[in-house]
């Protein structure tokens, strides 16, 4: 829940602050200059000020720590919610600063703020879908009532609305940090202020990684008190904590997925450039007397819906998305079959262990479980790798960056509403443990652990493995991209 999240965290700051400075370094003089390695050929502050970002918010972070307080009538969410804030609050003033020492466009500061924005508006509508004190979780709660089959029906709206929000803030984010960067004028420097918006969200993960290891700890608390078998007062303190862990488990997922969406956005730009230098080194005669902008929009303009290559790679990039998670998912069925079976067995073979006399042999559930998960990743992993090279050695590289862009938009959506739907229905059942629809023990609560059996590989293994997809997707085409022109001209 909480290392595998920060390392997904710390590869998307990765492969981002990759993709700005990529678009750092895209000159603007002709293109006969730059093979013959003309001067100043980039503003050394832009490639810097990715970097830079990040120490600024880091301080912000540690700050931030501080003002996590809750006590008297201030409810834990809010104290966590503040030390959001204020963190987004110190960083952004820090990035003004920055900005100004560089001496850099203020487009480029007014596009640190989307990204910032981003964040704060993510996790207030995270909070909305995903905790129990608002209308969606209640909503699946009382939809309990009717049986499983309701609670999963209801579950599943929840989830598919709980995506279209933040997917219209993120869609919104795009064009407006593109045009305050100079987009209107530079389509480099609108491609860096998206990039920028992208870091400035990523830059602020530190606080992010913190509330999230608020939900391991109390879940873990709230475990050994079951084990411990200690009072339902201990109890009755620890569940409403279990359940804001779920929410701020949940809102890690969805600010992980929002910026690898965005950050698979950046590598597409990142791509498209790369695509140009290869055309350019490969005829630097057809494009001596042009910017590196003008061939680049010439270029780019081949990625169109009027090109039947970029139609194909936009379907097999949506496609590739479903056959990710269902692998993930049927993975998931295979082990909870192995060790339910597992189980069982050790309660069949081993003697005294029904009555509590001997202890079961958990070494071989953990076994079972790391060895199903390896195995189960092997034909995802391939599903990642395969397409992207197939496709752009095959085809062309106008069908795959259709591809990074159908597998960049389905799966952030997909992601979204697999991670926020699954949190819902794990709150869901803990607001009827409160007592609420008859409490545990009642057929709503039986509906709701239905619920919630089938949200959890939803929010903890298929919704966050997309994020990593999308990424390798991307990154690996930008990687790749040289071949890809090499291969057209064999």
């Amino acid at each position: 829940d909480d290392a595998g999240m920060a390392a997904d965290l710390f590869e998307t700051y990765a492969v981002t602050m990759i993709g700005a400075m990529l678009l750092a370094i895209i000159p603007t003089v002709e293109a006969s200059k730059v093979l013959e390695g003309g001067a100043a050929l980039y503003h050394y502050g832009k490639l810097v000020y990715p970097l830079l970002l990040g120490a600024i918010a880091l301080l912000a972070t540690i700050i931030g720590t501080f003002a996590v307080r809750a006590g008297g009538r201030t409810k834990p969410s809010t104290a966590i919610l503040q030390g959001i804030l204020v963190t987004s609050v110190i960083s952004i003033i820090g990035f003004y600063f920055l900005t100004v020492w560089l001496n850099l466009s203020m487009g480029i500061f007014y596009a640190a703020i989307v990204g910032v924005v981003v964040t704060v508006l993510l996790a207030i509508i995270n909070n909305y879908y995903t905790s129990y004190a608002y209308r969606p979780t209640k909503s699946i709660s009382q939809a309990s009532q009717a049986g499983p089959a309701v609670n999963l029906i209801t579950g599943l709206s929840i989830g598919l609305e709980s995506s279209a929000l933040p997917v219209a803030v993120i869609a919104s984010s795009i064009p407006i940090a593109y045009f305050v960067a100079g987009g209107a004028v530079s389509i480099i420097d609108g491609f860096y202020g998206v990039a920028v918006a992208v870091m400035a969200m990523l830059s602020i993960a530190g606080i992010i990684v913190s509330v999230d290891a608020f939900g391991p700890i109390v879940d873990n608390a709230n475990g050994i008190a079951e084990m411990a078998g200690l009072g339902e007062d201990i109890r009755a303190g620890l569940d409403p904590l279990d359940a804001l862990g779920n929410t701020t488990k949940s809102l890690t997922k969805a600010f992980a997925i929002g910026s690898a969406g965005l950050a698979a956005l950046s590598l597409l730009f990142a791509y498209l450039v790369e695509v140009v230098r290869g055309m350019i080194e490969m005829n630097p005669q057809a494009y001596a007397n042009l910017t590196f902008q003008e061939i680049l929009l010439t270029l780019t303009g081949k990625v169109t819906l009027m090109n039947p290559k970029v139609i194909l790679g936009l379907f097999i990039g949506g496609a590739l998305v479903f056959l990710f998670a269902s692998l993930c998912m049927r993975g998931v069925a295979k082990g909870a079959f192995s060790m339910v079976n597992e189980v069982r067995r050790q309660f069949r073979e081993i003697e005294g262990l029904m009555e509590g006399r001997v202890k079961p042999d958990y070494a071989r559930c953990v076994d079972i479980s790391v060895r199903t998960a390896l195995k189960s990743m092997a034909v995802p992993g391939i599903i990642v790798i395969a397409p992207p090279i197939i496709i752009g050695f095959v085809v062309g590289w106008e069908a795959l960056a259709g591809l990074l862009i159908g597998a960049t938009v389905t799966g952030l959506a997909t992601a979204i509403f697999m991670a926020t739907g699954g949190a819902a229905w794990d709150n869901a059942k803990k607001f009827i443990e409160l007592g609420n629809y008859g409490g545990k023990g009642s057929p709503a609560h039986a509906a709701a652990v239905v619920g919630d059996t089938v949200g959890d590989p939803c929010k903890d293994t298929a919704g966050p493995a997309i994020n990593p997809m999308i990424k390798a997707i991307n990154m690996l085409s930008v990687i790749l991209a040289p071949l890809f022109l090499l291969a057209l001209l064999a």
